[in-house]
């Protein structure tokens, strides 16, 4: 997968929906995992931990509704966010799906046009920089969609890599970050990358963000990893 786009696990027990679904979100420019029942949901769900969860409701073994309820009860899975895909309409049944934890419903037959679009909207909110937003941390600025860094109105050249990691820490401030959850956002979950590389490239962005002054705005949490703010 690439480290740079959102990953997006597509549960759908339908393979001509499910198909369709996928071609749709690669065109959007989503890495995209598919899983055709709710036990293979979610085991993909904790092995890949995905930016977004596409639920169908109704699916073999474990219904959507009850993945949606473990996935939201999991520590390393509550934060995940989910639009739930049903053909049950009724009022009742959207409160179900919402209560048990769905931050999205959307009802059969639906617009491929306005899910992406209500895809791209969660994802705005828990990853901002995979969609082009402004990313802001005390006087860093970080334009994703310019690709462009600066620190007090100052620019700042940074390679590709630790553009990557700034984003990380910037959609995750205050938050201490392990290597691992850095070489998985930054790298890619299906590279092998030696974990001491990321302290040689956290080095790189220290330097770079510091090159006209200002404060050290990582901390490395001793054992943990590190943390923006």
């Amino acid at each position: 997968m690439s480290a740079s786009k959102p990953t997006i696990l597509l549960v759908e027990d339908e393979p001509a929906q499910r198909a369709v679904l996928a071609y749709n979100l690669k065109s959007e420019g989503f890495d995209v995992i598919e899983a055709e029942d709710g036990e293979e949901a979610l085991v993909m769900a904790q092995d890949s931990l995905p930016d977004l969860v596409l639920l169908d409701w109704m699916l073999p073994h474990v219904s959507g509704l009850e993945v949606c309820r473990r996935l939201k009860s999991g520590k390393a899975t509550r934060a995940l966010p989910v639009i739930m895909l049903s053909a049950r309409s009724e009022e009742l049944d959207k409160v179900r799906g919402l209560e048990t934890g769905a931050d999205d419903y959307m009802v059969k037959p639906y617009s491929v046009a306005e899910l992406m679009a209500r895809v791209r909207k969660e994802l705005r909110r828990t990853r901002p920089a995979s969609v082009g937003e402004e990313l802001v941390f005390d006087d860093i600025v970080l334009d994703a969609a310019s690709h462009r860094v600066s620190r007090a109105q100052n620019e700042i050249k940074l390679g590709p890599t630790e553009f990557r990691l700034l984003a990380a820490f910037l959609e995750n401030q205050g938050r201490v970050l392990s290597r691992e959850q850095l070489l998985d956002r930054v790298w890619g979950r299906d590279i092998y990358v030696d974990t001491r590389t990321v302290d040689v490239h956290i080095g790189r962005l220290r330097k770079a963000l510091m090159q006209h002054g200002g404060v050290d705005p990582l901390r490395t949490v001793r054992g943990a990893g590190y943390a923006l703010g």
